[in-house]
């Protein structure tokens, strides 16, 4: 804090250093010094500037106040209608917070309004996946996708997606995407050897297995798959989804 206080005693209009000086205080907990930079911060910035709601709203959120929080992303929202960042802000802290419905529709009004980043699009597919509207989720992850073609995270999404559909074949394809871009991901390899159960390529699954292994993968997972090959069963696609 003493070292944020100086940097902006000699450079007051630092905007950085004051929207983390409002974070440290939060952290903290001195809400009430954070809500004094917010304001500060304010006075640096256009009426219609969503930066000192959003700072507020992640003050709020360090001090555990969710509620108030989602209230500030909002005001965000509203004050500067045409920019994503305000709803953008309150779907991702509410995906993050598992409320689906409120984290939908706020993750579809910053889209709306022109975000096209990998992250809200990820998070979007998440909730409609979450919410059992797998067409949307697809949508939403092949946009996501496409937005960052060398991240795996989307692509992930859809093998979720698939599993949840019970399809084997796109669930593959969809971990062979994510292995070209994570060669060393254990679970992805879990993932394929589920999928390769399912189509019945035994082999081909045992192979997998034997990936997941050598990339320390969870071990007791890995036995249940193996339990699983062994055994003439199709394995359980639960416990090889990787995380979201």
């Amino acid at each position: 804090m003493a070292m944020l206080r100086e940097r902006l005693r000699v450079n007051g209009s630092d905007l950085v250093a004051r929207k983390l000086l409002v974070r440290v205080l939060a952290l903290t907990g001195d809400l009430g010094a954070a809500r004094s930079e917010v304001k500060e911060l304010a006075e640096h910035l256009p009426a219609n500037d969503p930066s000192p709601a959003i700072e507020l709203g992640h003050a709020l959120e360090l001090s555990h106040r969710y509620d108030e929080a989602l209230a500030a992303y909002d005001e965000a929202a509203s004050v500067a209608p045409t920019s994503p960042d305000g709803p953008r802000e309150g779907g991702l802290r509410s995906a993050r917070w598992g409320e689906a419905e409120e984290a939908r529709s706020r993750l579809e009004e910053a889209l709306r309004r022109g975000a096209r980043d990998a992250e809200t699009w990820h998070a979007l597919g998440l909730v409609r996946l979450h919410l059992g509207d797998y067409d949307a989720a697809e949508q939403a992850y092949r946009a996501g996708a496409a937005a960052a073609p060398g991240a795996a995270e989307s692509w992930l999404g859809l093998a979720s997606v698939a599993i949840a559909r019970g399809d084997a074949g796109q669930a593959l394809a969809a971990y062979d995407e994510v292995v070209a871009r994570r060669p060393r991901f254990g679970a992805a390899q879990l993932g394929r050897a589920w999928a390769l159960m399912r189509l019945g390529r035994r082999d081909d699954a045992a192979r997998a297995l034997d990936r997941a292994e050598e990339l320390g993968a969870a071990p007791a997972i890995v036995a249940r798959q193996r339990a699983a090959l062994t055994g003439g069963e199709e394995g359980d696609a639960h416990s090889i989804r990787p995380p979201r």
